[in-house]
């Protein structure tokens, strides 16, 4: 039986193609959803990428007809309308002041107009769903575009092998070693741990890249990159991908205190400052408030993002012992640059190691926008906590980290580890576990 769909203003601004995703049902667009788009479209973010495509979608359909006798969709999809409410439909104690119950109402009285259909409120409010059962009204969450259904299923970037004992000994004497293709499924850059199957505390760490070439052994690191040793295998491989020429673009994952930033900024300075692989170390943070509120704030770009990327000069203190002369000076002589990414769009960055810290704050189209900045020589490193997400449009699966981590995967120019253990201290291990 056909349906009509009532759509929340959140729907829009988290895809705003959502409208086709619903096969022959009706569309109903409540007036209040327009005045809210009409709010967010000057935003220089995702949220507002998605509003200005609303309004050019629904501005094209006005072109087929009148938008609110109703639109079809396509040759064989829904009709969308835009449409108001009755006033008598505004549910007693509600107020109409508020968007919410507009709609509500909306929903109220297209379910009046069509008594044998269901009419349903779209939305991903949780308070609006549960305003919307309590009136006896049907609703759906959005559920946007994800690459896995949870994140146990997301790629971490390393298995477990178990392997003859005499293998082992061969990756460490340095001869050429290969996997059979039908005993471990593989991807590009993907860390192995071999385990003898004679003796488990037996291991090697080795890095594959295709069945058709040697593994190669991963260093210990011991000397340390900058100063920063690995403490765990994670970050181990983490340093082994990020030291990589050969490798331009690297995602990490992990929770807090995990050091997937200070592994980052390590790699860099070791790559930008000691060796001179690249000409300059680029950090950045998408920050929610940066895009709408940054060009109002005084001062040059360094200083008005310092407020925002704290996290990163601490860091950085921690690397240069807290040598604020030093610090100073690689800002001075642009070794260290910082860019909003409100304004990376339309440049080309070569020759640079870039640091995109929380990342998963991203939403696919922004991730895009920014991997297609890279220029030649460039690496760009991407990090975050998926489990750490401040934007209501995402979540942990549907970000645009998790997203690059699923999608680059197959492709031998990317690299990804999943950090487990927290190493910035005890207390903050203890309490990211028990807290």
């Amino acid at each position: 039986m056909k349906k009509t769909y009532v759509i929340d203003t959140n729907v829009f601004l988290t895809k705003a193609k959502s409208i086709f995703e619903f096969k022959n049902n009706d569309i109903v667009v409540p007036l209040k959803v327009l005045d809210e788009i009409d709010k967010h479209k000057k935003r220089q973010d995702g949220v507002g990428l998605q509003a200005r495509s609303t309004i050019r979608i629904l501005d094209n359909l006005r072109s087929r007809g009148n938008l609110h006798k109703g639109v079809r969709l396509r040759r064989r999809g829904g009709i969308l309308s835009v449409r108001g409410y009755d006033v008598e439909d505004v549910p007693v104690g509600c107020d109409i002041a508020s968007a919410d119950n507009e709609i509500i109402a909306t929903a109220i009285t297209e379910k009046k107009k069509h008594e044998r259909r269901k009419v349903i409120v779209v939305t991903r409010d949780i308070n609006m769903r549960v305003k919307c059962d309590s009136l006896g009204i049907l609703t759906e969450d959005y559920v946007p575009e994800r690459v896995v259904a949870d994140t146990n299923q997301l790629y971490n970037g390393y298995a477990t092998h178990l392997v003859d004992d005499q293998l082992i000994d061969q990756v460490y004497a340095g001869e050429n070693v290969f996997l059979e293709k039908e005993g471990i499924r593989l991807f590009p850059n993907q860390f192995v741990m071999l385990v003898s199957n004679a003796n488990e505390k037996k291991t090697a760490l080795v890095r594959f890249t295709d069945y058709n070439n040697k593994l190669k052994k991963v260093e210990d690191f011991r000397s340390g990159v900058w100063n920063l040793k690995p403490r765990n295998k994670e970050q181990t491989f983490g340093l082994d991908l990020l030291l990589d020429q050969d490798v331009p673009i690297v995602t990490l994952i992990g929770k807090a205190g995990c050091g997937k930033t200070l592994l980052a900024l390590a790699s860099g300075l070791q790559q930008v400052v000691e060796n001179s692989t690249y000409k300059k170390l680029v950090v950045t943070r998408p920050v929610q408030p940066l895009g709408k509120d940054i060009g109002y704030l005084p001062g040059t770009m360094e200083e008005k993002m310092k407020p925002w990327l704290m996290p990163i000069q601490d860091n950085l203190d921690f690397l240069l012992n807290g040598q604020a002369k030093n610090i100073a000076h690689l800002y001075d002589d642009k070794t260290i640059q910082v860019e909003a990414l409100t304004y990376i769009r339309g440049r080309s960055i070569s020759n640079a190691f870039i640091i995109v810290d929380e990342a998963q704050n991203l939403t696919i189209h922004e991730l895009k926008t920014i991997i297609t900045r890279v220029g030649e020589n460039t690496k760009i490193i991407l990090t975050g906590d998926i489990e750490q997400i401040d934007s209501v449009y995402l979540d942990s699966t549907s970000n645009g980290l998790s997203y690059a981590v699923e999608k680059l995967k197959p492709h031998d120019i990317a690299g990804h580890v999943t950090l487990i253990k927290g190493e910035r201290s005890k207390v903050a291990t203890l309490a990211s576990k028990i807290l």
